[in-house]
């Protein structure tokens, strides 16, 4: 019923605008994939909770189209309201286009908002519209349809130390600068939170899970202006940016200060369309040096790295020790568990918080690709079965990222065999070794082969770069089936995360975070490697160890060995016995 009355009142609006369809995206004005709760418009007005999901409203249907890892999700979160379920890149979906062409009369007008559409994605859906459709950009008041809507967040930003960031904001900022003479432009908008928050060396708090502050920050070949709520800055703070050539301006003194700008560098895909809509001049569209630079970490964001991977090892040593007593004994749910992974994570040295909210998924949930329990879907864990456990923590150093499927008892011999059809995937990935100039869709298949053989797949990515005590989703390489063609360089971190899904049954995944490095030189041009960054054994009650070949055999007992001793200086007694048991030799 709500989600009912919230898009009959938008209608209203739509009705007295003259607009036949609204497009609401999942992001905000710095197009970012997780949001402040004031930005979080398609959760509020469809119901559905995922990350990743667009809403096309009419003034007499209404959609959803969202990936592969949300499809049980969003049918279930969707059931009982008006808007269809759209699955992306699956056969026989419309695109957003087709579907406002077929439902649409022509000549139609269909409206965005402006702060929530990038310039890229507005272009994109402006020339894929026919039939005379036309898209606007509006400055849609969400706030007066939205009752009690969030404020945004005000609380303080603070200092990533160099003894973290491993570089000066001054050395970005000329690194940035050179680049801008490259491309013979004086000025360039960072509009990316990531981004700004990694050149300025400083977090905030304004996105669940994610060290990230709302700001735009504009430098110049002699300036550099941080646009931002100023209550947001401690006298301490602007002294140091001042120190590093950073003044700082009202947020949304942005729009003013761009229209009197003569160049501009751009990134269309983040920068919305209404601050494209405020420039004056032409302004340079290419995607950000950021991006790139942020991706490729430095000596000390490395250690720093294994520093995080380190602790939350210890964290997830103790945490297996416990669980399957604890199970046995009774009364632990999804939420129990999550909510104890957490405390044993928060004891550890220079912790922040969670990367994102934990998957802990039993039995048929582990089948929804990005479940989270709540209050509702929670139920009870049981000494059968499998768990997946997807997690991560911030930290001071770093961020971390691992899934391990866990085996809680008896399991069937189909669920054996897909378990070592993702584990061998998994080994396989992490072993390999390829030249310069590399993408992650090259090495994709290596994850899936097995998995192809037997005439199973997963739709989701395979790897995504993880940001130093940044976002935990990180660009722009990815390692996917559909083509990205970012080159894989060494000094940046990827996840290899395969995975198995049978709805209404199980889902399996396991990952680990890796560090990209160099391998060797030859005749044929230089070589790169995966180094695993994660310490936590792999759960092997659940192998077909007869599938397995004697590289991927090698491969396990190496890597527990090392996960052995690099934990047990931090663990006692009883945690050292359970986690010599835990990588014992195959």
């Amino acid at each position: 019923m709500e989600v009912k009355n919230r898009v009959e009142k938008l209608r209203e609006w739509m009705s007295h605008q003259g607009v036949s369809a609204m497009i609401i995206p999942s992001t905000d004005p710095h197009c970012g994939e997780y949001v402040p709760h004031h930005w979080e418009v398609r959760k509020w007005i469809s119901g559905f909770t995922g990350s990743a999901g667009t809403a096309v409203i009419t003034l007499d249907k209404a959609a959803l189209w969202t990936d592969s890892r949300y499809f049980i999700q969003a049918a279930e979160q969707l059931d009982g309201t008006e808007f269809q379920l759209m699955k992306e890149r699956i056969q026989g979906t419309p695109s957003i286009c087709e579907w406002l062409e077929y439902v649409l009369p022509a000549k139609s007008i269909i409206a965005v908002c402006g702060e929530m559409y990038s310039h890229q994605e507005f272009e994109e859906i402006s020339q894929g519209l026919k039939n005379g459709l036309k898209l606007i950009s509006f400055d849609v008041p969400f706030s007066e349809i939205w009752e009690n809507r969030p404020e945004l967040p005000t609380t303080q930003i603070y200092e990533q130390p160099i003894e973290f960031s491993g570089t000066t904001t001054k050395d970005k900022l000329n690194a940035i600068r050179e680049l801008l003479n490259k491309e013979n432009t004086t000025n360039i908008l960072l509009s990316a939170l990531d981004e700004i928050a990694w050149v300025t060396n400083l977090r905030g708090n304004d996105v669940h899970c994610n060290p990230v502050f709302v700001s735009y920050l504009l430098i110049s070949k002699n300036s550099a202006t941080l646009y931002i709520n100023k209550s947001k800055v401690s006298t301490e703070i602007r002294e140091t940016l001042s120190i590093q050539g950073i003044n700082c301006q009202a947020y949304e003194d942005i729009f003013k200060h761009l229209s009197q700008l003569k160049d501009i560098w751009i990134d269309p895909a983040t920068t919305n369309q209404a601050i494209y809509k405020s420039i004056e001049c032409k302004p340079l569209e290419k995607k950000s040096p950021v991006s790139l630079l942020k991706a490729v970490k430095n000596k000390q964001e490395i250690e720093g790295f294994k520093k995080a991977m380190l602790r939350d090892g210890v964290a997830m040593v103790k945490f297996l020790k416990w669980l399957h007593p604890a199970v046995k004994a009774g009364n632990q749910t999804e939420l129990s568990i999550s909510k104890k992974l957490e405390s044993l994570r928060a004891e550890q040295e220079n912790y922040l918080g969670i990367s994102f909210d934990t998957i802990a998924a039993y039995a048929h949930h582990g089948a929804i690709v990005h479940y989270e329990p709540d209050e509702i879907s929670d139920i009870p864990v049981k000494s059968e079965g499998f768990l997946l456990l997807d997690s991560g923590a911030q930290y001071k150093e770093g961020t971390t990222d691992i899934t391990r499927t866990i085996s809680l008892g008896p399991v069937t011999q189909e669920m054996k065999e897909d378990y070592t059809l993702v584990l061998r995937g998994f080994i396989q990935l992490g072993l390999a070794k390829f030249p310069e100039g590399t993408c992650g869709t090259q090495l994709d298949v290596l994850a899936r082969q097995f998995m192809w053989k037997a005439g199973k797949n997963y739709l989701h990515g395979t790897g995504h770069g993880v940001g130093s005590h940044l976002c935990v989703h990180e660009g722009p390489h990815q390692i996917r089936m559909n083509n990205v063609p970012a080159v894989l360089r060494a000094g940046m971190t990827v996840t290899d995360e395969p995975g198995l899904y049978l709805e209404g049954k199980y889902g399996i995944r396991t990952e680990n975070t890796l560090l990209i490095t160099p391998y060797l030189k030859t005749d044929f041009g230089k070589y790169l490697q995966f180094e695993h960054l994660t310490l936590c054994p792999i759960d092997m009650r659940p192998v077909l160890l007869h599938l397995l070949n004697p590289e991927e055999k090698e491969w396990i007992n190496e890597y527990h060995k090392h996960v052995y001793e690099e934990l047990t200086p931090y663990l006692n007694i009883e945690e050292k016995e359970w986690l010599k048991e835990a990588t014992k030799t195959i």
